[in-house]
Parts: structure tokens; sequence; C-alpha cells
């Protein structure tokens, strides 16, 4: 089940052994899972997502990059 977040802060990820890509602040979707983060983001009419380790996305939530709207909950 995915759950509502906010990017407030610079997030990163990485597609592959591509340059780090920042994903834009405003609300996101996220599905969690034990190895990962899937955020999902509609900017207009384009629809973006990103995927990134979990540890990743867990130390964005930390920083306060990220803020989630509710418990972090992981999937399973």
């Amino acid at each position: 089940m995915a759950q509502t977040a906010r990017i407030v802060g610079k997030v990163e990820y990485r597609g592959g052994d591509g340059p780090a890509v920042e994903i834009r602040k405003g609300p996101v979707e996220v599905s969690l899972s034990d190895t990962d983060a899937t955020l999902s983001w509609i900017d207009e009419d384009v629809h973006g997502s990103a995927a990134m380790p979990a540890g990743d996305f867990r130390r964005f939530v930390n920083e306060g990059k990220i803020k989630l709207d509710g418990p972090l909950q992981a999937e399973t």
C-alpha cells in the first residue's frame, strides 16, 4: 500500500550508472519494501517515478528532506 509524503529538501536518486537526478519538491506517493522505496509523482502532465534503496529513503526521512504523512509503513 502506498503512502503519501512530501519532498521538502534535496532528494536525489541514480538511475543505474547515470548521474544523480534531483526529485522535484512537492507531494509524492511512496511504496516501501524491505529493500527498496519507489517514489512516484505527477508534475502537470508528466508522471515521474524513482526507485532507491530503502536505506537511502530512510536517511532522507531522518534528515528531514522527506516528510511522511503518517508513520512509515513497509509493504509485505
